[in-house]
């Protein structure tokens, strides 16, 4: 019995140390997806219909201002710099967009690294994490946020097309993450968290199964 004992203990603790190591890899790849990406983030004053749709027509007009300026950038330093130089003309368009609808809001912006959920766009998504973001709050900012990614510029591609735009979506990513990196957010093929799951569920099985045959002994 005790040698039973012994030999569960083992396995619940290699099971932690497996669990452990998984969730340092995801971890890892997670953060080195993040350094090489720029989010855009709009957040609505609040979850109303009208804030919503506000949101949308600030989105586009800051869209249709900078997306011409971000590709032409090479590299995310690039993207960085001009976003930076373009803050407060973006602040302006935000803002001239809320007064010609009739509101009041006060716009904020800001590029900063923020934890978020997991998110997806198109045939991308990202896991959840720490990430660089330029974000345009709009009020109080308690409404839900229209997102995707500024550089590489995915937001300037139309997820709504279908294959054309999973295939730009594609080329656009692996410019610059690498293979194993695309293959963690590409969701296209697979669902991540039902193969998460269905890993986690894979040790569980295996250490059960070793615990039957210890028994048999």
């Amino acid at each position: 019995m005790k040698k039973i004992i012994a030999i569960m203990s083992f396995l619940t603790l290699l099971l932690g140390i497996i669990l452990g190591v998984s969730y340092m890899r995801a971890d890892a790849s997670q953060k080195t997806i993040a350094n090489k990406l720029i989010r855009f983030h709009v957040i609505a004053n609040s979850d109303t219909t009208e804030d919503q749709a506000l949101k949308l027509k600030v989105r586009d007009e800051v869209l249709k201002y900078i997306a011409p300026k971000l590709k032409e950038a090479k590299n995310i330093n690039d993207s960085r710099e001009i976003l930076k130089a373009n803050d407060e003309i973006i602040k302006e368009i935000a803002k001239k967009v809320v007064k010609e609808n009739g509101y009041t809001y006060t716009i904020n912006t800001s590029l900063s690294h923020e934890n978020f959920p997991v998110k997806s766009y198109g045939n991308v998504t990202l896991p959840e994490g720490n990430y660089e973001a330029y974000r345009i709050i709009i009020g109080n900012g308690e409404g839900h946020n229209w997102w995707c990614i500024m550089f590489p510029p995915l937001c300037f591609i139309d997820v709504t097309r279908g294959q054309i735009a999973y295939d730009e979506t594609e080329k656009e990513m692996k410019s610059v993450l690498t293979e194993d990196e695309y293959k963690l957010v590409n969701n296209q093929d697979e669902d991540i968290e039902s193969n998460q799951i269905r890993f986690k569920y894979k040790i569980v099985e295996d250490i059960k199964s070793i615990y039957r045959k210890v028994q048999k002994h």
